[in-house]
């Protein structure tokens, strides 16, 4: 299409520019700034993106698209292009990307060079997952994002860093193998690699290939015990991004390519995996509330929220969909939001164990007042963004049981628990030994780059349409999903 340059763009943007920061002779704040400029180009595009888009269901479900033939004898292509929840799932991670690079300026990251070409080869990779529209090219951004990560967790990280890379590379490579074979057998059969073309399938292995490297990936409870190490290990902006937006391209390929590709095989697989994200979203919750440090919460949350998602999508109906995809956003901006939040009380007090933290309300306004915000969105209170994503999750998974819906219940019950129990420990409890009176308010700089992850959150709550209006385009499409849409 005529706009398939847009989507060209913010893959090689952030591509270009971290080449250029890897060789030029940069200093590290002038290294860091760059790499926030052309992340903040990266936005700007992005919302040319936005404005070109139209939802009309005259139009093909993919948009903004550009495709080149690589391999024609094989059917492989360079083919990319919008889907609806693509488009607000690229802008989530444009936006958060920009944040945590802001946010490793601002504490001034050691070699700052490979450092931040790292986190714009990362956002490459994101967005060309969320774009891809071959299978192949899916695959080469999948494995992409792992080589920015284990060396950003494996240089940047805590004293375990190097258990943490280890666990997340063998993880993660063994379930991409998985889907790697899965590709390599669909697109040989059908001749073409090509996602849109293909349309569906009903091979159960197949569909079992992906899956595992989605179930890894996201992670999904049994699959997520490099999950607290890397989260613990990993500086806090890239944990954030672990968290909020890494995650987003697992829950997307179980959207978009294991769900509407493999509409039978989703059927008859549904019951097993809406019973492991049950699993994972009770688990999770009570381990983030017995969690004895402020990572340890923000990282099973994400565990938990992850399984809630996944009831969303395996719903396998319009309300499941719309919320999962809202739930997808409105946790990319809290986790990547909470995380930083995490590492500013982390630079203040040497520590994030909660017995030795408390009282940072008293004299620290702007603390307390992100962090009350950013917590009451996250336990879902009425009128939030959040509350509109996971009740539209309940509602849609309630057509595949009510007995669902009671667990998801008691997970947002868990959650207003430990979310609660994280603010008291950080702001209202009596002072504890690592709080000392001269801690710092946050900064100017600091606010910089949370609060628009807070605007973006207020903006969603007025208008959780904004996101959910633009899904139905994908549903629309697979014809072989009508019996699951109500």
């Amino acid at each position: 299409m005529a706009n398939g340059w847009l989507t060209d763009t913010l893959i090689l943007l952030p591509l270009g520019g971290a080449i250029f920061i890897a060789l030029a002779p940069l200093s590290r704040l002038a290294a860091g700034l760059l790499a926030l400029a052309v992340s903040l180009v990266e936005i700007a595009f992005w919302g040319g993106a936005l404005t070109s888009y139209r939802f009309d269901q005259n139009i093909p479900f993919v948009q903004l698209e550009d495709r080149t033939t690589w391999f024609g004898e094989l059917g492989i292509s360079y083919h990319v292009g919008f889907t609806g929840p693509a488009l607000w799932l690229t802008g989530m991670a444009a936006v958060t990307m920009t944040a945590a690079i802001a946010y490793a300026v601002w504490v001034r990251r050691e070699h700052a060079r490979a450092y931040f070409a790292s986190m714009l080869l990362l956002t490459t990779a994101v967005v060309g997952v969320f774009v891809a529209q071959d299978y192949l090219l899916f695959y080469v951004f999948w494995e992409a994002m792992l080589i920015p990560l284990y060396v950003l967790v494996g240089v940047w990280g805590g004293p375990g860093r190097l258990r943490a890379t280890l666990m997340f590379f063998i993880y993660t490579m063994a379930g991409s193998l998985l889907m790697l074979t899965s590709i390599i057998v669909l697109g040989i059969s059908r001749g073409t690699f090509d996602i849109v073309e293909g349309g569906v399938s009903n091979s159960d292995w197949i569909f079992l290939g992906f899956v595992a490297a989605f179930v890894v990936k996201a992670p999904i409870f049994p699959f997520h015990a490099w999950l607290p190490v890397a989260y613990r290990e990993a500086p806090a902006e890239v944990a954030g991004v672990l968290s909020g937006v890494v995650s987003k391209a697992a829950a997307y390929g179980f959207l978009y390519i294991a769900i509407l590709h493999f509409p039978h095989p989703t059927h008859d697989f549904r019951t097993p995996i809406l019973v492991l994200a049950a699993i994972g979203l009770i688990y999770g919750s009570v381990l983030a509330f017995r969690a004895p440090d402020l990572r340890g919460v923000v990282a099973y949350s994400s565990l938990a929220q992850l399984g809630l998602i996944t009831f969303g999508l395996f719903a396998t109906n319009l309300a499941g969909f719309n919320g999962a995809v809202l739930q997808m956003v409105n946790h990319g901006l809290i986790s990547v939001g909470l995380f930083m939040l995490v590492g500013l009380v982390e630079l203040r007090t040497g520590t994030g164990k909660l017995d030795r933290l408390g009282g940072m309300a008293r004299g620290r306004p702007a603390l307390a007042t992100v962090l009350m915000t950013l917590g009451i969105i996250a336990l879902a209170v009425p009128g939030s963004s959040a509350f509109a994503g996971e009740f539209m999750i309940l509602t849609g998974v309630f057509t595949s049981g009510w007995g669902w819906s009671v667990v998801g219940a008691i997970a947002i019950v868990l959650a207003a628990m430990y979310m609660l129990r994280l603010i008291s420990a950080v702001l209202h409890r009596s002072k504890g030994s690592a709080v000392d009176d001269d801690a710092r308010d946050l900064r100017l700089p600091e606010l910089a780059f949370i609060l628009p992850l807070v605007a973006c959150l207020i903006v969603l709550s007025a208008w959780p349409a904004a996101v959910t209006d633009h899904n139905l385009d994908v549903v629309n499409a697979f014809p072989a999903l009508e019996r699951f849409v109500p």
